[in-house]
């Protein structure tokens, strides 16, 4: 969700820049089922701007109606809205909806965070009824200490009367791809859709650029080599796409002391175990775990055939390794979805 809050806070910061008021809506509590879940939230402009979502679609002019009292009064509301006869989802939603201002000083603490890959906590503070008040609102507790508040009339009292919702915004999730040929160019795209923050390595060689791989938010032409520059944490996914052998090898052996929560190889079984075989001859000592993390072939078997079909294969067996869950047809699960 981090990638969805990031996009708030430019929206916060393009409206404070035009003179334009923005409300935040953030879902803090949930009784029954709904189609997105607590910590998903979505900026109101004043002048009738949206960013981000906190329902299918469903919700947010409703959302849009009632922030209306807030962008009049300058106080925090609760809205409680109940979707188990008008959206199917058998579940009653509790947003919050408070007045968003990101100051210079804010705006810079949140851009060393998101640049330096940093974690970051909210707490909202909220009443599950009708109910309007300086003292609701967000907090934002930031790693090095300072606290800031999303409104300067938010009022941090009481705190026995109230209920917290808290939520910790890890770095956006980041892909990097080592590779720059078509395939390359479609998992990128794929990627960025996704909200993830994708990194192009291509070879110094190749005069491609940025303007050739939509969504990427940096390409750079590097050795395996300078590879270990390159900062992966358990955050990042690493697919290697050279479509060359002795590349894709000098690669694994650049980032065999990284810890990638996924590294994705293109080809055969039979083309991974020789690589395994080879990493292990020129490294002995290498970290199994390391191996562990190694997909080859990459991505979930669902028949794909085109770079694009590939790219969601791969993007979906991502998806199942960061969340700790097997492939199965949802239609064949007994118990909730989500959890």
């Amino acid at each position: 969700m981090t990638h969805e809050f990031k996009k708030i806070i430019e929206s916060g910061v393009r409206n404070r820049e035009k003179g334009i008021k923005s409300v935040l809506a953030t879902v803090v509590a949930l009784d029954g089922s709904s189609y997105r879940k607590p910590g998903v939230r979505m900026l109101l402009g004043e002048d009738g701007s949206m960013t981000g979502a906190v329902s299918g679609g469903c919700v947010e002019k409703e959302v849009l109606l009632q922030a209306q009292m807030v962008f009049q009064n300058n106080q925090a509301k609760m809205m409680t809205y109940d979707g188990r006869y008008r959206l199917g989802c058998e579940g009653i939603l509790y947003i919050l909806l408070e007045p968003f201002a990101v100051t210079g000083d804010l705006q810079e603490i949140f851009s060393s965070t998101f640049r330096e890959r940093k974690s970051f906590v909210l707490e909202s503070f909220f009443k599950k009824e009708d109910f309007q008040s300086v003292e609701m609102g967000s907090l934002v507790h930031f790693g090095n200490g300072k606290t800031s508040a999303f409104s300067d009339v938010f009022q941090l009292k009481d705190l026995e009367n109230f209920l917290v919702f808290e939520q910790e915004m890890k770095p956006p999730f980041k892909m990097i791809i080592i590779g720059s040929e078509h395939d390359a160019v479609q998992m990128c795209s794929a990627a960025a859709l996704m909200g993830w923050e994708v990194q192009v390595i291509a070879s110094p060689k190749d005069p491609r650029s940025i303007e050739n791989f939509p969504g990427a938010g940096e390409v750079l032409h590097l050795t395996p080599e300078e590879t270990t520059m390159l900062a992966v944490d358990e955050e990042t996914a690493v697919i290697l796409m050279n479509h060359n052998y002795a590349r894709d090898l000098q690669f694994l052996l650049a980032i065999k002391d990284k810890s990638p929560v996924y590294i994705g190889l293109l080809g055969a079984v039979k083309r991974r175990e020789q690589l395994f075989n080879e990493l292990i001859e020129f490294h002995p000592e290498i970290d199994y775990t390391f191996l562990d993390k190694i997909h080859g072939p990459a991505g979930l078997d669902i028949g794909a055939i085109t770079p694009q079909e590939i790219a969601v294969s791969i993007l979906s067996e991502i998806l199942t390794v960061l969340r700790k869950k097997d492939a199965v047809f949802l239609k064949n699960k007994q118990d909730k979805i989500h959890n």
